[in-house]
Parts: structure tokens; sequence; C-alpha cells
């Protein structure tokens, strides 16, 4: 059930924030940990796939690496049928051996051939776990957002909760798909490059790791000084989407009040954080390929000096040099592709950290052991000394107590602030008591479900809501059992038939962007649904407050008839539409301070005298 705005009280203040303070380095190294550890353990169902995917990454690496060794045993073989003379140029000393020449190449196709397979079936099995896993938190998430107490959303922005199921989802996506299967062929390559590198020539060996080791050190201050800025990075994205998605709503009130050029200065400002934190990350991230680009070209360098004198020596031959040359490559190649791997590791970790934060939220009681149901509700409703606040430091309802009989109709009326929708939102039990009991036909709703209890309540709130889709999906909404000629009487009864019949495809006109509803269009059909819903007790929090004073009176009629059988709490600011009410509770400061029909309590001349005086005084 979506949740409505709560314009009654004053709940917890937004977060601006998204962060959650300093933190010194070993709590960031040990958040870095324990998430990594989460995102690992969360794809153990694809454990099997992925060391399938590992391995297959590792033989194809492995037969890449074996390459060079084969290309140095064809170029020795050629120069061996060779004789230079630096004065004459290159003449043939012996017939070349195309036999060997042509079983090496065949064996390097072979090789090369069955490593890009492999990698091309790893790359395939590890996208497919990626996006497996991608639905998976996106499934989650979704879940967890209706476990969680409405108390969160008042905490959070709801910008920022969409932005942790789909950019941070995607990040993680991508680190599961780049990340691990790039770092398992470049480790591989990495060492088995050193090994050949050995075998070859250690000389020349150590020449190229020597000459290599340097980039890695710088590798390695990078990567451990990146990991706060990916998450600052992160973190300013959650805050920029949810900043945007609050303006975007409210666009309306936004050019009302002329608050263009301000908005626009605070969405520029976060830009400019988001674009700082975003610089920060990815330079540190862009400068290890030009490193590495230039830590190879000094292999090359080496490699080839230190080659030339072992070959004028005599020590070493030239495929040698040749197949060296490709071994640095291959050695300089993997810390670069380790570098990027490490970067979007750790965007991917920065990520996962956010998604893990909001799955471990405190989630609502579990209560799958509830047996209790209730069922032919008569509608009769006692509050028991309830005491409530969004702070449990600061009451908002103090010591509430009424008894409804069945089918009385209930008017809650006071100031701004009073409780009144506070009330209602505990009676639909959207959050918990602090103190007391509320009870329906004398069960304790803390003994039902929760769904048990929503069941109960048809609802019309003073913000509409409406989703994208047909009319008449947004009518009957989860009510299936309801037939197309029952949603119609009901239309005609409220007065909206006649305005869905001048819609380009009636009942089944799509509601977008494009269809132009009024906002007393939209709480008729609001109306619509809850008479739709048919249910036995019934909620109406300012359900008028956007329609003329004409089709008010229809409405309230409307009303009336559903009304009759049900009870139903009915909350107004305009007193003159609940004068026909068989109770009405006056709040204030969270209390009852004044309770009877609209006569009686004129009668006293009281709180209720005077908030309904005050809406006809002539001056």
């Amino acid at each position: 059930m979506a949740k409505e705005k709560n314009h009654d009280n004053n709940p917890a203040p937004k977060n601006p924030g998204f962060g959650h303070g300093k933190m010194g380095g070993g709590q960031k190294a040990k958040n870095f940990k324990k998430s990594f550890k989460q995102m690992l353990s969360y794809a153990k169902e694809y454990h099997v796939l992925i060391g399938i995917a590992f391995v297959l990454a590792f033989i194809g690496t492995v037969l890449n690496i074996i390459g060079p060794d084969l290309i140095k045993q064809m170029t020795n073989e050629i120069t061996k049928a060779v004789d230079f003379r630096p004065d004459q140029g290159i003449f043939p000393s012996e017939t070349i051996n195309m036999e060997l020449i042509g079983r090496i190449g065949l064996t390097l196709v072979i090789f090369y051939s069955l490593g890009f397979i492999f990698n091309y079936i790893q790359g395939f099995m590890l996208t497919t776990v990626s996006q497996r896993i991608s639905n998976r938190f996106r499934r989650d998430i979704a879940t967890k957002m209706n476990k969680i107490p409405f108390k969160y959303y008042d905490t959070t922005n709801i910008g920022d909760i969409l932005s942790r199921m789909t950019n941070d989802v995607d990040m993680v996506g991508q680190t599961y798909q780049q990340s691990f299967g790039s770092l398992v062929t470049a480790v591989t390559m990495f060492i088995g490059s050193i090994v050949m590198m050995f075998i070859t020539n250690w000389i020349l060996a150590l020449t190229a790791i020597g000459a290599s080791l340097i980039g890695f050190v710088f590798m390695m201050l990078i990567v451990t000084r990146s990991q706060k800025y990916f998450k600052t990075f992160q973190s300013k994205l959650g805050a920029l989407n949810g900043h945007i998605e609050e303006i975007y709503t409210g666009h309306t009130n936004v050019k009302a009040y002329v608050a263009e050029p301000k908005e626009v200065e605070t969405f520029n400002q976060m830009n400019e954080d988001l674009y700082q934190s975003g610089w920060k990350s990815q330079f540190l991230s862009g400068i290890m390929m030009p490193l590495m680009g230039f830590v190879g070209n000094l292999g090359y360098v080496a490699v080839i000096i230190v080659g030339a004198i072992l070959v004028s020596s005599g020590k070493t031959e030239f495929g040698v040099i040749l197949a060296f040359l490709i071994y640095v490559r291959l050695f300089t190649q993997p810390l670069s592709t380790m570098a990027q791997a490490m970067t979007s590791l750790q965007s991917g970790t920065a990520a996962a950290e956010r998604v893990f934060e909001f799955l471990e939220e405190k989630e609502l009681e579990d209560e799958s052991h509830k047996e209790t149901k209730l069922t032919n509700v008569k509608g009769e409703v006692t509050f028991d000394h309830v005491k409530f606040g969004y702070d449990e430091e600061k009451l908002v309802i103090n010591d509430f107590s009424a008894k409804i009989k069945p089918g009385q109709k209930v008017a809650i009326v006071g100031p701004t602030g009073a409780g009144k929708t506070t009330l209602v939102n505990l009676l639909m039990r959207f959050y918990e008591l602090n103190e007391g009991r509320i009870l329906i036909d004398g069960v304790d709703i803390q003994d039902i479900t929760r769904e048990n209890v929503h069941n109960l309540f048809g609802m019309v709130l003073q913000d509409t809501w409406l989703f994208e889709g047909s009319v008449y999906d947004n009518l009957v909404f989860t009510n299936k059992d309801v037939t197309r000629e029952q949603v119609e009487s009901i239309c005609k009864t409220v007065g909206i038939h006649f305005f869905i019949n001048t819609l380009p495809e009636k009942y089944d006109t799509i509601l977008t962007d494009k269809v132009n509803l009024s906002a007393g269009q939209k709480q008729l059909l609001t109306i619509a649904r809850a008479m739709i819903l048919n249910a036995p007790l019934l909620i109406f929090d300012e359900a008028t407050s956007s329609i003329d004073t004409r089709t008010e009176v229809l409405i309230q009629k409307a009303m009336d008839e559903l009304m009759t059988g049900r009870t139903s709490f009915v909350i107004a600011h305009r007193l003159s539409t609940i004068r026909n009410a068989d109770l009405i509770l006056v709040m204030k400061d969270g209390d009852i301070v004044e309770s009877g029909n609209h006569e009686t309590l004129l009668g006293q001349d009281g709180f209720y005298a005077e908030l309904y005086n005050s809406q006809f005084d002539p001056k």
C-alpha cells in the first residue's frame, strides 16, 4: 500500500545528509571488508557457476601465456636458417624446417582459439550471474520496502532509496561482471608471465620486473587512498537524485513561488559536490592506464637494451628477446587490468555498502504466528488510554480514550497539529502505540496482523494517489472480485462516470502525464475506489478538500450512502461538512477536549463552537 504523506503532524525531519558522519581509517576498512564479504556471500547460490567461469578464465589465460614461448621457438628456428651480414644483408644459410614451423603455428592457432572460446564462455557466465544478482537485489529491496516501519520513510529521502535500487544495484552488477573475471584473468596472467619469464631467461626477467615494480607501488598507493572518494560519490549521487525527485514532484509549487533560482542554485551546489567527488575518484582510476603504459614502455626499453647485450655476448638468442617483448606486455597489462578491476571493485563495494545498509534496516515485527483474524466486523472501535509520539520523548497523543459504536459516523476535528491524522494512522497500524490499546469489536489490533487490519478499512486521504494504469485498474485496485457494472454504478453515484466517458478509451484509458486530471477529479476517483472496496470501516481524511462546493454536496450524499451501516471516521477542517456526524471528537494538543454531536457542542459554547464560528465570522 502506498504511503500517503502526513500533513497533520510533525514527524521527525528529513535527514539532509546521507552519510554517517566522519569515520576513522580503521572503521572505513572494516566497513569495506564487511561489505565485500556480504557481496561475496550474496552470490553463494552461484558459486559453482562463478567457479567454473574462473577455471575457464584461468585455462584461457594459461593458453595465452604459452603463446610467446612457441613464438620464441619459431623465431629461433627461422634465425638458424639465415646468415646476417651487416655489409651485405640477410642470406639463407640452410633450409627452414617448414614442417616444424607449421606444427608450431597450428598449435598457436589452437591455443589462441581455445583461449578466446574459454574467455567468451566465462564472460557469458559472469554476465548472466551479475544480472541475476542485480535482479535479486532489486527484488529484495522491493520486498524490504514493505517490511520497514513508516518511521524510516519519515527520516529518509525517497530519492536516495530509489538511487540505491537503481544506481547502486547497477554498480554492484557491473562489479560482479567485470571485476571478478578481470581479476582472475589478470592475476593468472601476471603470475604466469613471471614464471615463464624466469623459465626463459632469469636476467631479462629481473630486468622487466624491476622496471615495472615502480608502477605496481604507485598502483597500490592509489587504490588504498581512493576508496573514500568512491563511497562519497555514491552518497552524493543519492542525495542529488533525492533532490531532483523532490523538486520534480513539487515543480508546480516551485514555479508558483518563483523558487527556480533558489532550487537551481541548490542543484548546482549539489552537482558541484558530485562533480568534485566524481572527479577525484575517476581521476585516480583514470591515471592508472597512462601510468601502466609508461611502465610498459619502460619495460620494453630495458629488455631491448639488456637483451642486446646478452645476444651480442652469445648468452641468449634473438627469439628470447622477441618472446620477452610479448611477456612484458603480458606482465604490465595485468597491472593496469588489476588497477581497473580494483577501482570497479571499490565502486561496487561502496554501492553494496549502501544497499546492505538498507537491507539491514530494522523490520516490522514478524506476525506469521498470529492466528486471530477478524471477519464479519460490526464496527465497534475502542481507544483505551492511547499514547504515542514519533519521538518517544515527545508525545503527540497524550492520553486518548474513546468508544465508537458500530455504524457511527465519527468526525475528528481540531487545529493543525492536534493529532487527528496521527490517530487514524494508529488505527490503521501504520505506527505502533507507545502505550494503551486500540480494539475493534473487542479484539486488540495488536493481536491480528497488519494485513488483516488494512483489509478492514476503506481509506481516502487528502493526497490522492493514482498509478500509471487504466482508469478501471485504478478503481478496482486490489479488489478483483467486483464486476464492471458495479464499478460503473458506483462511479455514477460519485459523479465521475460522465467525465470518464469523455476520455479517449473511457474506463480503459491509461492514466499518464498526457491525461490531465484536476485535483477534484483525482479525488473523486479515490473516493470511488474506497466505495468499490466495500470495507466495513471507512476513513476520510479531508476527502473533499479538492472538490468544489456543488460537487461536495453530491459527494456528501454519496458518502452518507456509503457510510450507512459502517463505522466511519471523517477528518475535516470545514466543519460544515460534518454537522450530521453521530459523534464529534474535538482534539487539541493530543487530547480529546470535547465530544458530542454538533448541536450539543455548539450549546456548550466551548472550543468546538469557537472553531465553528471562526469559519463563519463575517469579519
